[in-house]
């Protein structure tokens, strides 16, 4: 039996149709893992300038949430975990990520909305809390997140 969730949503940028999808790890293809790795690091480690070890051994346990084009290139995807891989108590989300191509056309905000769906369809009973960039604080505000502490350093930025 697939643990993937095969629902698909359809979402116009441009002239460019996006095609969600959602994966347990186990189930993504060597493409769709090379793809999800380089559209990672071309974001976190190139374009921000921060050498980081991304492959940080909790992507096995999540599901990742992909959005597709036509063309068959990622753009869009986030780490769905279960409580207690990244905090006791909490779901997570996390390795929020749109392509450049993207990015400004709103693709943000649907990534989030269908990342908030799946993880309370797959774990209802955790709540769910995020570490974010702090220059996203309203953006994660307006999809009902709420800051909380003080903001740290995680790979030299700033994050709340």
């Amino acid at each position: 039996m697939s643990r993937g969730i095969s629902v698909k949503e359809i979402n116009i940028v441009g002239l460019k149709t996006l095609t969600y999808d959602c994966k347990f790890f186990d189930e993504l293809t060597l493409e769709e893992l090379y793809a999800l790795m380089q559209l990672r690091q071309e974001v976190f480690v190139v374009e921000q300038n921060c050498p980081y070890l991304d492959a940080d051994g909790k992507d096995k346990y999540g599901y990742h949430v992909m959005a597709w084009d036509e063309d068959g290139v990622l753009h869009c995807c986030t780490r769905l975990l279960p409580e207690g891989i990244s905090y006791d108590g909490y779901t997570s989300i996390g390795r929020v990520v749109n392509s450049l191509a993207v990015r400004g056309s709103g693709q943000g905000k649907v990534l989030m909305e269908y990342s908030i769906k799946k993880i309370k369809e797959l774990y209802p009973s955790f709540p769910i809390k995020i570490g974010a960039q702090s220059y996203l604080k309203q953006f994660y505000e307006s999809l009902g997140f709420v800051g909380i502490g003080i903001d740290y350093l995680e790979d030299g930025i700033p994050h709340m």
